[in-house]
């Protein structure tokens, strides 16, 4: 993947395809080449996926990665590939860098799909605490001990009749680990740190352009409620639930889900 200067940092992106740019913002940990599967079915895109700072083989810089400062990183890749405004898709913590990325730069965001995401704030639905203390625990973990972590974030991310009848998902995760640097423990502390903080809900009015909310509902870490709660914020907006789907709600059907996602991007 190449690499650009963004501010003080590197990021490390990558692009796939052809066509309108779509901007690509992986969540909680994972490197940009997590978007891998999902790429071949959002055609008609130039596709651009990034390493957040901490991952990958991008920059790990000291401090707190606020989403704030994680948005800004993503408005910076934008400039330095001379993209003037873009489609968005994030999903879970990515969904929360877009919903600022969206609010400090809007005139770069023409559409933007919110996926497995919350608002944050006192007005959020949050998993219970045993929950994320198992995903920020499977994150740390990544770098010394891959099928360890991986034993304890696939029961969050899938329900476990879903698990039952693909027991190919852990080869394949772990095989998508090796394709980038393990996320060092250290990026969790410092993203956790960051999250804290983030809180889009009384400023979710002000984004102005169409809002596609996606959400699995058997979401474990972040519970299908908060799509609800900020169509409710969001002057246009709609609501796509996945029945029956967790966190990563993309594999209970990878090529009719992104089919559905691609048309409403088109549209």
């Amino acid at each position: 993947m190449p690499k650009t200067n963004v501010g003080a940092i590197n990021l490390n992106y990558e692009t796939f395809g052809s066509g309108d740019p779509l901007l690509l913002i992986m969540g909680f940990g994972m490197p940009g080449v997590a978007w891998t599967p999902v790429l071949p079915f959002l055609s008609g895109f130039k596709s651009i996926y990034f390493d957040n700072r901490g991952t990958g083989n991008s920059d790990r810089p000291e401090g707190a990665y606020t989403i704030g400062a994680m948005a800004d990183d993503a408005a910076g890749l934008l400039d330095a590939l001379k993209i003037e405004k873009a489609k968005v898709y994030g999903v879970s913590m990515g969904g929360m860098i877009a919903q600022e990325l969206t609010l400090r730069h809007p005139e770069r965001v023409e559409k933007l799909v919110l996926g497995c995401t919350a608002a944050g704030g006192s007005t959020a639905r949050m998993a219970p605490f045993d929950v994320l203390e198992k995903l920020i625990a499977s994150v740390r973990l990544m770098a010394t001990k891959p099928e360890e972590a991986l034993d304890v974030l696939i029961p969050l991310l899938y329900p476990a009749d879903f698990i039952g009848k693909h027991p190919e998902i852990k080869p394949l995760m772990l095989a998508g680990l090796k394709m980038a640097p393990p996320t060092p423990p250290e990026t969790a502390d410092r993203t956790v740190a960051g999250l804290i903080q983030f809180n889009t809900y009384d400023r979710l009015p002000q984004i102005k352009c169409p809002v596609l909310i996606v959400h699995g509902t058997a979401d474990r870490i972040i519970p299908a409620e908060n799509a609800n709660i900020m169509k409710g914020r969001l002057p246009n907006a709609e609501v796509m639930l996945i029945p029956d789907a967790g966190h990563g709600y993309w594999a209970a059907d990878p090529i009719g889900i992104h089919q559905r996602i691609s048309a409403w991007l088109k549209n």
